[in-house]
């Protein structure tokens, strides 16, 4: 993993603290999304991809300048 890229558990850690109020369908996907580091990882039987799109289309309702930041980071590993 390049040093520009931060691991997706450190990203997720970001998002519980900057989101106060996690939309209830992104929860399991941000919780999964600790487990993870590398977008080639799992949780369980699910790929990492998978759990970054779902927490994606599950943090439509976490606007502003900082959920752009991180949302853009997640799809940069996405296509990556």
């Amino acid at each position: 993993m390049p040093d520009s890229v931060r691991p997706i558990n450190m990203i997720a850690f970001e998002i519980m603290n900057l989101w106060p109020k996690v939309n209830y369908a992104a929860v399991p996907y941000l919780e999964a999304m600790h487990s993870l580091r590398e977008i080639d990882d799992s949780y369980g039987a699910d790929p990492a991809r998978e759990i970054v799109l779902k927490f994606l289309g599950n943090a439509k309702t976490w606007r502003g300048p900082v959920a752009r930041r991180v949302k853009a980071e997640l799809n940069a590993l996405l296509k990556g």
